[in-house]
């Protein structure tokens, strides 16, 4: 049974009547009162809950409530109802234990998909009979019960980010990645895609980071043939593209303020203009973002918007970065040394058993990409079939230069004289800046204060492997 508390009866009769024709049964009541000696005598399925019940409408009640709710059945998931102009409101709501919260007016249909992620969601976190009995999960079983084909590893950290990808994958809760550059996020996203019921729709990529504000609204939502001096013909928008799939907003971190605000709007209704057509659209997409920033930091600081932060984050997936589970460092290495013996018809390549070793010891700060980009770099500088430390180390700073260079530059300090040379020093800040903007050359030339001709010059000097993402 679901629970509704709100004050006005035409709310409550509409939400009954609704959750009725869903196959929910529901009770509705108007006052606090009601609300809490319903949960004491018999804790409900799920709570849809007004914030106010007083004239101040300050939602002080509703937060009095809620907390309320917690107390006496802290497993039931709360739903919290609110109008637009009091999302900071439901803001402090979530902080206080609610699940999620939707907008007067609601659309039926979001609000259904709401109530049913929030359930998919209350469900996957109860533990697994594995989890129950203290068994860990293996990687063998985990792909028998999902589609993990593209992510390697079988370290503990690994499998339990692609446990909790497979729990949520079947809701359609939001999901925010977080993790350092090049440690697979979009892999997980896509995991994420291709495990749920959308996986017959289309998975729609956008690097946030790469979209003015001038031209956000453009890319986002599309425009009509006249809408502004440079549209000559009609656009169509990624969220219009990524309809009745995922759209996965990556580097959401880089978004400036004024687009977060549009960005919110769109999240929140599921409703979106095209420029130059008033007509309202609605939208029913799965929403996945990814940063590598600390977007908590960030609302501190007040670069991101608190409100928007919690839209996105229903579920975070932590990444682990590569140093953190070197045992998979092999295992990667290997399958891309596979990719490699097709890509380039050499079916006799393999890496050494020392080279193997010696891969496994690295910092490798940019990650999986960097691991990627160093192994290939090794094949085709090498020309050999078997590949030893020798062909990596070329490529690469030593263990201990890049421990030193990680230590004194994450304190902010300078390396000791004699500890590094100038050059290891240049190639380790070439290194984190690629890292940093993912291998965007402008923006890491523009950081270290180069011309791109200057930094094509270093990066070769220093034989640096990079991705181009213009």
């Amino acid at each position: 049974m679901f629970l509704i508390v709100d004050d006005d009866i035409a709310v409550r009769t509409s939400l009954k009547l609704l959750l009725k024709q869903a196959g929910y049964p529901a009770q509705a009541v108007a006052t606090p009162a009601e609300a809490l000696a319903v949960v004491r005598e018999t804790p409900p399925q799920l709570v849809l809950m007004d914030m106010n019940f007083s004239l101040a409408t300050t939602g002080e009640d509703g937060l009095a409530l809620l907390r309320q709710v917690k107390q006496v059945a802290p497993q039931v998931p709360v739903i919290l109802i609110t109008g637009w102009g009091s999302i900071g409101l439901a803001v402090e709501g979530m902080k206080a234990g609610a699940a999620e919260f939707v907008t007067k007016p609601w659309h039926n249909d979001a609000l259904l998909q709401t109530i049913r992620t929030v359930l998919g969601l209350h469900e996957s976190a109860e533990p697994s009979a594995a989890e129950a009995t203290g068994t860990a999960t293996t990687r063998r079983q985990l792909d028998k019960q999902y589609q993990f084909a593209d992510i390697v590893g079988q370290d503990a950290q690994l499998l339990h980010v692609l446990r909790q990808v497979g729990q949520v994958a079947r809701t359609d809760a939001s999901v925010l990645i977080e993790g350092e550059s090049g440690t697979g996020k979009e892999l997980i996203a896509e995991a994420i895609h291709r495990n749920s019921h959308r996986r017959g729709q289309p998975f729609v990529k956008v690097n946030l980071g790469g979209i003015s504000s001038s031209l956000f609204e453009s890319e986002m939502f599309g425009h009509r043939r006249g809408a502004f001096t440079d549209a000559k013909t009609d656009r169509l928008g990624r969220f219009e593209l990524a309809n009745g799939g995922t759209i996965f907003l990556d580097e959401i971190g880089e978004l400036e303020l004024a687009s977060q605000v549009k960005l919110l709007r769109v999240l929140q209704d599921r409703t979106y203009e095209v420029l130059g057509d008033s007509k309202p659209r609605r939208l029913d997409i799965r929403v996945i973002a990814a940063t590598n920033r600390n977007l908590a930091e960030m609302v501190a600081q007040g670069r991101f918007r608190e409100d928007l932060f919690y839209r996105i984050n229903l579920i975070t997936v932590r990444l682990p970065a590569l140093r953190e589970r070197p045992q998979d460092i092999p295992l990667l290495t290997q399958h891309f040394i596979g990719q490699l013996r097709t890509t380039y018809q050499r079916p006799a390549l393999k890496v050494g058993t020392r080279a193997l070793h010696w891969l496994r010891e690295q910092l490798l700060p940019g990650n999986i990409r960097e691991l990627k980009n160093l192994v290939e770099r090794a094949v085709l500088v090498s020309g050999k079939d078997e590949l030893g430390p020798e062909d990596f180390q070329a490529n690469a700073l030593t263990g201990s230069a890049q421990r030193l260079a990680a230590s004194h530059l994450d304190s902010g300090e300078l390396p000791a004289p004699g500890t590094m040379t100038l050059d290891e020093l240049e190639a380790h800040m070439i290194r984190q800046a690629l890292s940093h903007y993912d291998g965007n050359i402008s923006r890491v030339a523009k950081a270290l204060g180069l011309s791109r001709g200057a930094l094509y010059r270093r990066l070769e000097k220093h034989a640096i492997p990079f991705d181009t993402a213009e």
